[in-house]
């Protein structure tokens, strides 16, 4: 097969990349290109961080700052939106327009997913939020939970925001 079968193959597999990737194809473009994320550095009034717990092959164990990858031709705000919706269970949170900081994470001891720019952006969700972790552990991913300090086992990756939290 050559280059422009090829192409025409993968665009055949490709439904809708504004919906998402098949995940070979996502594997694939991540070993080839950066991958834009916006990172949700969520606070209340009292200045706690609501994470995430996460537990996978890609990143291993720890807390997170919720966030998600950006998808073809989508807008920073509308990524932001689904991911408080997917994540948090809350979709009308507050964020400020402008990300507090845009960082670059490149892992070259990895191929997959090796090479990001992060967009984290500061936002805001009312005190009495208390995050639906039913069905959940805390050792499950997804596992919510308010945070007055930085925790320790923060994911390796997100140590880049230790001074945020």
């Amino acid at each position: 097969m050559n280059i422009n079968e090829a192409i025409k193959f993968l665009l055949k597999e490709i439904k809708d990349p504004a919906v998402g990737l098949p995940e070979e194809i996502f594997e694939f473009i991540t070993k080839i290109t950066p991958i834009i994320n916006v990172d949700l550095l969520i606070k209340d009034k009292r200045g706690r961080t609501l994470l995430s717990w996460r537990d996978d092959d890609l990143h291993g164990k720890g807390w997170h700052v919720p966030g998600g990858i950006v998808r073809f031709r989508e807008k920073f705000e509308e990524r932001i939106k689904m991911v408080a919706k997917l994540e948090i269970g809350y979709p009308d949170l507050i964020f400020d327009s402008s990300p507090i900081t845009i960082t670059q994470i490149i892992n070259k001891e990895r191929d997959i997913r090796g090479h990001f720019i992060s967009l984290l952006y500061r936002c805001f969700i009312p005190d009495d939020f208390i995050p639906d972790n039913r069905n959940l552990s805390s050792n499950d991913n997804g596992y919510l939970k308010w945070h007055n300090k930085c925790p320790e086992d923060l994911l390796m990756v997100q140590e880049i925001y230790r001074k945020y939290i």
